[in-house]
């Protein structure tokens, strides 16, 4: 993980704006929103992929309605330059931190800094240990136990398994003391093979990792893969070699793309399990946005999944996200730390 002094000062330089800047504040509010101009940064350790798209657009579309001016660090899987860039946030004199993912020992003193600065901090699904620093969780534990009872619902309780992980993220690690239990629980499922790779080109890092791995095990028939870009991975290894028809994919998480990678004919990828993460946005600026009031917030902030099949989303005709929250209506909202000042609808 490297960042230089050129790139850092490129990230304060090109330090945007999104939400309501201009806003002269919520009717009702209390202070600070009821005069407006309340600053926050949205800090990430990942941008690319479907998930984190939807992900900053539901923050963003909290923040508007709430008048903050979000300020938005584009995350480069670079823990130093995240680390930076909470520094310049600090500097910038915002008002609240939102930390999307990360590595918590990269995070722990330079998130310290802020909380003594004065500044609200709250962190989705990056575990800081930080007594002041409410951590949004999309139930990672739950996300990970609906997938595999549906792999025991469609396998059975004995099959060789393709396993896709890389430890130090904190929702990928609490995934991975389910599946652990499970194997505990399950002892003639065997972990034939285990792979993985977090980075900008995740999806097809991960295909060559699982190409190999099918290639060593060829008798693996169910891979869980509780992160959509392994599932997506997983599924063109998978059409690369031929053997989408012996396969069958568990996942966590869902965008737009994924809906139609899953019920695509001839799909392998049978399940996924998953918050809107839209919806996870908009909790995580409720959260700092309570936090700025002065107001009572959790330390811990669970987003309910849910569990999607193939079969039940090609039944259903769900092609997009937007089809998926109309005809699932648990996905399209959250009533997670809100409160009556705050604007609910916002998609």
């Amino acid at each position: 993980m490297r960042y230089g002094l050129k790139r850092a000062t490129t990230a304060l330089v090109a330090f945007g704006f999104a939400g309501g800047a201009s806003a002269a504040g919520l009717e009702g509010a209390p202070a600070p929103f009821d005069k407006g101009g309340v600053k926050v940064a949205l800090i990430s350790y990942i941008s690319s992929g479907d998930f984190f798209q939807a992900y900053q657009a539901g923050a963003e579309a909290q923040a508007k309605a709430l008048g903050i001016d979000l300020r938005v660090f584009p995350g480069k899987q670079n823990a130093a330059e995240q680390r930076e860039q909470v520094q310049q946030a600090i500097n910038l004199g915002v008002q609240g931190i939102v930390v999307d993912h990360g590595l918590p020992e990269s995070l722990g003193d330079v998130v310290q800094q802020a909380v003594d600065a004065g500044v609200k901090v709250v962190a989705f699904d990056v575990n800081l240990n930080n007594p002041a620093v409410p951590q949004v969780e999309q139930s990672d534990h739950e996300l990970a136990r609906l997938a595999l009872e549906q792999a025991v619902k469609d396998n059975g309780t004995s099959f060789k398994a393709g396993y896709v992980y890389v430890a130090g993220f904190a929702p990928l690690d609490r995934r991975n003391e389910v599946w652990d239990k499970f194997k505990t629980d399950n002892p003639d499922v065997v972990e034939k093979a285990r792979f993985g790779n977090v980075s900008d080109t995740t999806a097809t890092s991960t295909a060559d990792q699982a190409k190999a791995a099918f290639a060593a095990n060829p008798d693996i028939s169910v891979v869980f893969a509780p992160y959509d870009e392994f599932a997506r991975g997983v599924k063109l290894a998978a059409a690369d070699l031929g053997i989408a028809e012996k396969l069958k994919i568990y996942s966590a998480d869902v965008s737009t793309a994924d809906i139609q990678e899953i019920v695509e004919e001839g799909s392998p990828w049978v399940a996924t399990v998953a918050t809107n993460p839209a919806v996870v946005g908009a909790v995580s600026v409720r959260a700092v946005a309570l936090k700025i009031a002065g107001q009572d917030v959790p330390k811990q902030i669970l987003v309910k999944p849910a569990l999607l099949t193939q079969e039940a989303l090609r039944q259903a005709g769900v092609k997009t996200i937007e089809e998926l929250a109309v005809k699932v209506p648990a996905f399209s909202a959250s009533d997670a730390v809100t409160a009556d000042w705050i604007p609910a609808k916002l998609f």
